[in-house]
């Protein structure tokens, strides 16, 4: 259950800054150096290796080195996990709201 959590906690904090949810999404059509990616996301190369740190972190990211350059590719993890936890949230929501329709229709008379 701990480790469940941890994975959890890794993966939202990964996801929750824009650069990193753009790093994903580019990496989703293909591999790209860190230089590429600072680049395009007008950042430093130091501002750029961090956001990589906390995205390997989580395992959504990995890198291989070539000569001098070091390459990002999608990690392993698929965000089963967090994709899971979102969804019983929103069964747990929609039933809070289905129990709040029912009441108020019970009570639709009993206002005037």
């Amino acid at each position: 259950m701990v480790q469940y959590r941890e994975q959890l906690d890794w993966g939202f904090a990964a996801l929750a800054d824009q650069t990193r949810r753009g790093i994903l999404e580019h990496l989703g059509a293909g591999d790209a150096s860190i230089s590429e990616l600072a680049e395009m996301f007008r950042m430093t190369l130091t501002g750029m290796k961090k956001h990589i740190q906390v995205l390997e972190s989580a395992q959504l990211v990995t890198t291989h080195k070539a000569g001098r350059v070091r390459y990002c590719s999608l990690g392993p993890r698929r965000l089963d996990a967090e994709t899971a936890w979102i969804e019983n949230y929103r069964q747990m929501l929609e039933m809070r709201l289905d129990r709040l329709g029912d009441f108020l229709e019970q009570t639709k008379g009993q206002m005037s």
